[in-house]
């Protein structure tokens, strides 16, 4: 059996399959991985803060900007993880099997790194279209949950590998005399030692196995070339950013071929995730007695939306920025809430917790920080680009605020309380 792997390690063998394309690909895709991981983080707690926490609302496009590059870092990670098992494929079938603690956990660490690292990445490229039916499991708790185990068991795999990483980091130290990949020295290989071993044949897999185990001379074979690997795997990087990443930067959007929204589509010229239909809103939002009722403590005022209109409008120019990824600038026209909530008497540092008419949603009810709901930026909107709101986005008001995520700009809007 150790033969055998060892015949089936060498017969999979090829010059872009070596320790510095291995180390290259790491670093991309540890940058990759980082950079998901900080922007999820900055979306995940201003989503669910800690006490305590404020949050920047300048500039306006700054959760637009950080979670398309989430989303956009996430998918980056795909061709980058499925050419980093390519380089390092021959590696599963080393021989002995396992040569010690330090390669058991080298090899644990890795096998926890890539399982949890392709769910994360295939979970969060199926929300982006919202097919959360196909998920068993809650997917806002267990993207969080993983990103740690993706970071943790990544930590785990550099801290062990760290003397390769070291001896391959820069492109002079890997090569040798001959200004080819050198390989690596015996004792970073874990005793498996190829040396004399002769070239594969150009035959099928299991006649270059069997060769390589007879020890059998045979011809050298073709391999894909390292320059043509790293520029098949840049083609592809720079493939399914450009053809997806239009939907969060809107000089891309030419190219948006995949991504499941489309910038300019919608009412209003506006995407919509979720409708009054699919909220079940659609009757109570157009009723004629709804009214936004707003509350400090004792204090209380109702408004209808005649009323709303009637009271000093303010235009702003602010994003719709979803978790999904998509984005798009729009013009939102209504009063401004700190004005509503001075009308009851809210404390300059109160919080706005506004209630949407809609039942049964994790967001039907959002917790506004003090310097969003005091911002002269934050609106209870009533017109999106210049038409009345239209009911899939959010009439008869919604909240819109700068540098916060589309799911917190609560639409339907049925009650503001400051607390």
């Amino acid at each position: 059996m150790q033969r055998l792997l060892w015949g089936i390690r060498q017969s999979l063998r090829a010059p872009s399959r070596n320790p510095r394309s291995a180390v290259v690909l790491g670093r991309l895709l540890g940058a990759a991985f980082l950079i998901t991981f900080v922007t999820g983080l900055f979306s995940h707690f201003i989503q669910n803060p800690l006490p305590g926490m404020r949050f920047l609302t300048r500039p306006v496009w700054l959760y637009q900007v950080s979670q398309g590059i989430h989303i956009t870092a996430g998918i980056l990670c795909f061709p980058l993880i499925l050419a980093k098992l390519y380089a390092v494929y021959p590696r599963l079938f080393q021989t002995p099997p396992l040569t010690g603690f330090r390669n058991l956990l080298e090899r644990a660490s890795i096998a926890l790194f890539v399982a949890a690292s392709l769910v994360e990445i295939t979970t969060g490229m199926l929300n982006t279209y919202q097919w959360y039916q196909l998920f068993p499991f809650p997917f806002r708790q267990t993207h969080y949950a993983l990103a740690f185990v993706v970071v943790g068991s990544l930590a785990i795999h550099i801290a062990v590998k760290l003397p390769i990483i070291a001896r391959y980091w820069r492109r002079r130290d890997a090569l040798d005399a001959s200004g080819e990949v050198a390989p690596l020295p015996v004792d970073l290989e874990d005793g498996d030692d190829t040396a004399g071993r002769r070239p594969l044949p150009a035959a099928g897999i299991t006649g270059r196995i069997f060769a390589w185990v007879d020890g059998a001379p045979q011809p050298e074979r073709p391999h894909l070339a390292r320059r043509g690997f790293f520029a098949a795997v840049g083609a592809a990087g720079a493939a399914v950013v450009a053809l997806t990443a239009g939907q969060s930067f809107r000089a891309l959007d030419a190219l948006n071929v995949f991504a499941p929204r489309k910038a300019g589509v919608g009412p209003a010229t506006l995407p919509v995730n979720r409708t009054a239909a699919q909220a079940g809103v659609s009757r109570v939002a157009s009723a004629p007695d709804w009214v936004l009722t707003v509350r400090a403590g004792q204090r209380s005022r109702t408004y209808t939306r005649a009323e709303l209109a009637a009271l000093p409008q303010h235009d702003v120019d602010l994003p719709i920025a979803c978790v999904e990824g998509w984005s798009q600038m729009a013009r939102w026209r209504g009063p401004r809430l700190r004005d509503l909530m001075d009308a009851v008497q809210a404390p300059a540092d109160a919080f706005a917790t506004a209630t949407s008419l809609q039942k049964g949603s994790i967001y039907a009810v959002s917790r506004m920080e003090p310097e969003f709901a005091r911002d002269p930026l934050t609106l209870v909107a009533l017109e999106l680009n210049g038409e009345t709101l239209d009911l899939d986005h959010g009439y008869p008001a919604r909240l819109i605020a700068p540098a916060r995520p589309g799911v917190l700009q609560t639409k339907w809007l049925s009650r503001i309380e400051a607390t």
